[in-house]
């Protein structure tokens, strides 16, 4: 089963849940962001408390005391995104389609062949979300490996793999999911915070 919820850290990070955390916060982090986070997987792994977390080799949060439990979230400015699996190990990467300056010589320099033919199909109109759809499938892929960030050139979306890759348009948002099975995003399947 694969759950994904979306909503905004904003206002996550002031529902009862993570009120309920707030003197935990520990110091030098984004506080909304951590309240957010821990408000909403303690809403919905209740009535267990706050959740420990361990850390994989390139710093990928898992459950510690729920081994056959993953999850992988993702933010952008004030959205964000959380995937539940107990399928295996998920990646999620969730970013807003906007201008970025230099968004052709990110491609160039991290994009493979396949993905560039992929990008340069499209009319130029449509070519920046374009880039996002694609660059949010390799941070999906990396994340569901435990990658690091810097691996995202080692990663071609266009490859066939054994994984899942499915990428997903929000209005403005552009989210990709990596999946050890098939997942297909439906009403069942989301849930909007």
């Amino acid at each position: 089963m694969y759950q994904v919820f979306l909503g905004k850290i904003s206002t996550l990070s002031t529902d009862s849940w993570a009120e309920a955390l707030a003197e935990r916060v520990p110091q030098n982090v984004d506080r909304a962001r951590w309240l957010a986070v821990r408000g909403l997987l303690s809403r919905l792994l209740a009535p267990q408390p706050l959740p420990d977390f361990v850390y994989g080799e390139q710093g990928k949060p898992a459950l510690a005391r729920q081994p056959s439990l993953w999850f992988n979230l993702s933010h952008s400015g004030d959205d964000l995104v959380l995937m539940l699996s107990d399928e295996g190990e998920v990646g999620c990467d969730l970013e807003r389609i906007r201008p970025h300056d230099n968004w052709r010589a990110l491609a160039n320099a991290v994009f493979t062949l396949g993905e560039h033919a992929e990008l340069e199909r499209e009319t130029p109109e449509a070519q920046l979300p374009a880039f996002w759809r694609i660059w949010t499938r390799k941070e999906a892929m990396v994340k569901q490996r435990g990658g690091s960030p810097w691996q995202i050139v080692s990663v071609d979306s266009t490859f066939p793999s054994s994984l899942s890759v499915s990428h997903y348009q929000f209005d403005e948002l552009s989210l990709a999911v990596c999946t050890p099975t098939p997942f297909t995003l439906s009403d069942a399947t989301l849930t909007r915070l």
